[in-house]
């Protein structure tokens, strides 16, 4: 009874989508027969902390997700606190239990063998197009940018005397990244044959038409070429910028560096790929070490 007149709330007063709503109300008939299977309780109004406990032990015993076990908890929570405020139970169960920490995903990112075997060995087209995809892939791995970053790039804030480019980051905020002598190449050459058929615009990467580039069309650009050369799920503008910030970190750069070069807002965001470098020292002490 108080199962329908919960999933009437949140229907009529929340307003919540069907799709959540059917999302509740299967956790909830989940809880239920985990309850009456486990001779616990059949009715989860007055189920306590503990009876909660012992359905989330069963479902991270089952493979469940810490992701689809908070979820689960979060449907709990809002339906003793709905049961609360109706006058139905005087105190609210979920309050007690402690909800699974959800595991970091550690960014994937592309082997330093592999970025080596593509700018070294890959025969990009003789085109304009292949000129120009060559420099996407270069830019996004020798500066980390982001996407949004690349497409927006205008050729005023190139700067060939100090080998900088400025880019517009996350809440407008800009920031300047240095480059090497290749990638300054690299831009000079695809700059000669993008001049030639530029509309007008100021935008560095354009296509044979003269027109901007947009967001898709890089996509797909760095889908194409990281396809040739890695196996991961993941084939991204952004797996180009974890790959940057790692290999910088493997090669010893300061976090507090890549942390500015990335335009994170705090050193927390950059963190993360000390996790991946601390795991790539772990296997090569356990590979190394006669004792490991």
């Amino acid at each position: 009874m108080y199962i329908n007149s919960f999933i009437k709330y949140l229907t009529n007063e929340k307003r919540y989508s069907n799709h959540t709503v059917r999302a509740y109300k299967s956790d909830l008939e989940q809880f239920t027969l985990f309850c009456d299977e486990h001779n616990l309780n059949d009715n989860p109004v007055t189920s306590d902390h503990m009876v909660i406990r012992k359905w989330i032990i069963f479902l991270l015993d089952n493979n469940n997700t810490s992701r689809s076990v908070n979820r689960k908890i979060t449907t709990l929570k809002t339906f003793y606190k709905f049961l609360y405020k109706s006058g139905v139970i005087d105190e609210i169960p979920t309050d007690k239990v402690v909800v699974p920490k959800m595991g970091k995903k550690l960014p994937g990112f592309v082997k330093e063998s592999s970025m080596n075997l593509l700018f070294d060995n890959f025969n990009f087209p003789e085109t304009f197009e292949g000129t120009r995809d060559r420099l996407i892939m270069m830019l996004f791995y020798s500066t980390g940018i982001r996407l949004s970053e690349l497409v927006y790039l205008t050729v005023p804030n190139v700067n060939f005397y100090a080998n900088q480019i400025k880019v517009l980051g996350k809440r407008n905020k800009e920031r300047i990244i240095p480059f090497g002598i290749e990638l300054k190449t690299e831009i000079t050459k695809y700059l000669t044959e993008r001049n030639k058929i530029a509309n007008d615009n100021n935008y560095v990467f354009i296509k044979k038409d003269g027109n901007p580039v947009y967001h898709k069309l890089v996509y797909r650009v760095v889908n194409k070429y990281l396809n040739s050369i890695t196996s991961l799920d993941k084939k991204s503008p952004h797996t180009l910028r974890h790959t940057f910030a790692t290999h910088m970190l493997n090669n010893g750069a300061d976090i507090n560096a890549i942390k500015e070069l990335l335009g994170h807002a705090s050193l927390s965001a950059t963190q993360i790929y000390t996790h991946t470098t601390f795991k790539k020292l772990k296997q090569v002490y356990n590979q190394a070490h006669p004792r490991a």
